[in-house]
């Protein structure tokens, strides 16, 4: 299913004061960070920033998502380190002000010929900004396509395998179900990238392929397997 960007960075009028002597904190009103929700146990959890940076949430006393890992949008402040807090693990505390998951997947296999028939071949364009990234074993992917008055569900997969002499190529496939003639909107989707080759700590370049609205366009990433945390 599709996710409008805009929809999860909505502002949240709690969070934002309208009264007359207050002015609107707009700081407030959209993301900071794109992270990844990593439970801990039922009752705690952190967030990873990139590869390197762990935040520490301080304050939050329930596991969000039903306990699930996802990546998700985050507006977050940085506030003092609780004392005992494992400063070696976290690079800060931070308290959360927001926060909305986004749309994560596992990647899908490759079918050769069944393909179009099964995961769909529509048009997209990816956006080249902040939230189109591969960092923590996931590429989040912000793109750009057409649909109507929303009541047909668009589905977006990302497939391996379809290279054999390149293990880290993926292919981003979107099915519209025939609902491609509407108006122009993003979305954005993360897709957790199991299945690949293990780069035992180098990096290697992940090539992107999707069908855009001119034709075949590929892009490169800076990828590396990701070191699970304790």
């Amino acid at each position: 299913m599709i996710i409008s960007a805009l929809a999860a960075a909505a502002i949240l009028p709690s969070l934002i004061s309208c009264s007359k002597n207050d002015a609107p904190d707009y700081s407030l009103m959209y993301p900071n960070a794109i992270v990844t929700v990593k439970p801990v146990d039922e009752t705690s959890f952190f967030l990873q920033l990139n590869d390197e940076t762990a935040l520490l949430p301080v304050g939050e006393t329930k596991v969000p998502f039903d306990g699930k890992e996802v990546r998700a949008f985050v507006n977050f402040s940085e506030t003092d380190m609780p004392e005992g807090a494992d400063r070696d693990k976290f690079a800060k505390a931070v308290k959360i002000n927001w926060m909305d998951s986004i749309l994560t997947k596992t990647p899908k296999p490759w079918l050769g010929e069944e393909n179009d028939e099964k995961y769909g071949n529509d048009p997209v364009e990816i956006m080249k900004n902040w939230m189109t990234v591969v960092e923590d074993g996931y590429i989040t992917l912000n793109f750009l396509t057409r649909w109507g008055a929303g009541n047909v569900k668009h589905e977006v997969n990302l497939l391996t395998g379809g290279n054999p002499e390149n293990p880290y190529e993926v292919e981003f496939r979107h099915n519209a179900f025939g609902d491609v003639c509407g108006r122009e909107g993003t979305g954005i989707v993360a897709f957790r990238l199991t299945g690949l080759p293990d780069t035992k700590g180098e990096t290697v370049k992940l090539t992107l392929k999707w069908n855009s609205f001119s034709g075949t366009k590929t892009a490169q990433f800076d990828y590396k397997t990701r070191t699970e945390q304790e």
